[in-house]
């Protein structure tokens, strides 16, 4: 039964992590579901949580590699935006994880906070998609002509990318959708064509996710815990979140390049009310 729990999850995260719907809160839901349905809390969640998201890291190095290589040989200034668009999420979510430890809040795993977060999320896709009626027709971030005019990611100012770092800073909460903050408030703040926004926000995943991984399978190793996981399955739901992940990250570009990125807090907002609801209801 834990294998069906993890692959189902795998599939959760290979879906969500992209589209603008937030991983985590998605798998902090339907972790809480199945508790509901079966009395059993989902042992080793964080676990799986770390190889789910190595497993998605992969997806976004396999989709953008032309960019990593350009941002490896001519567009190195790429690299220094990333640093410093990920400072403000290393620093608050290192703290959030701290506090939310020692103090035992339990929020990042708290389905009602995903329940909430999920509504924000829905509220900035909307706020970040809107259309800019000051704006000229070629201009505007909804119109057809949108993708021809604008910033490229390669001409962000250092200002600009921090600004977009403290919006993946948010998403450290569960139902907090990192690429949905990134990319609208990349949209909304600086300007960015809309494959733009969408190509520097998954960059900006790579530092951020790859940095995570990282730092919690050093954890394990300290704690002396990694040997008592069950590292078959976790490779598996690793793979299976990577070969979902594909193709949602296609199809999320898709959208995004037909302006209905918009579309996906319609479901956020819906989403997010129910979860609140039955968690207030439950308690």
């Amino acid at each position: 039964m834990d294998l069906i729990r993890t692959l189902i999850l795998a599939v959760v995260q290979g879906l969500t992590e992209f589209l603008p719907v937030s991983s985590d809160g998605h798998l902090v839901v339907v972790s809480a579901l199945f508790e509901a349905a079966t009395g059993h809390k989902l042992d080793e969640l964080l676990a799986l949580e770390i190889m789910l998201h190595a497993g998605t890291l992969a997806a976004v190095l396999i989709v953008f590699r032309k960019q990593i290589v350009r941002m490896l040989t001519s567009d190195r200034r790429v690299i220094g935006l990333l640093i410093v668009g990920t400072l403000p999420a290393a620093v608050f979510g290192l703290t959030l994880k701290k506090l939310d430890k020692a103090y035992h809040w339990g929020l990042l795993e708290s389905p009602l906070a995903a329940g909430l977060g999920l509504i924000v999320t829905g509220l900035v896709l909307l706020w970040g998609t809107r259309p800019r009626h000051n704006a000229a027709p070629a201009t505007d971030n909804t119109s057809d002509n949108a993708e021809e005019h604008g910033l490229t990611y390669p001409e962000l100012t250092y200002a600009q990318a921090v600004l977009i770092g403290c919006f993946q800073a948010i998403a450290v909460l569960p139902g907090v959708s990192r690429s949905g903050l990134t990319i609208a408030s990349s949209l909304a703040l600086t300007g960015l064509r809309r494959s733009d926004a969408a190509n520097f926000s998954f960059l900006l995943s790579i530092p951020a996710v790859g940095g995570a991984v990282f730092l919690q399978l050093v954890e394990f190793a300290r704690e002396g815990t990694g040997s008592q996981l069950p590292w078959g399955d976790l490779a598996m739901g690793a793979v299976v979140s990577m070969l979902v992940g594909l193709a949602a990250l296609r199809w999320l570009l898709l959208m995004l390049r037909g302006g209905k990125f918009r579309y996906f807090a319609y479901y956020c907002i819906p989403l997010g009310i129910a979860v609140t609801a039955w968690q207030l209801l439950v308690q």
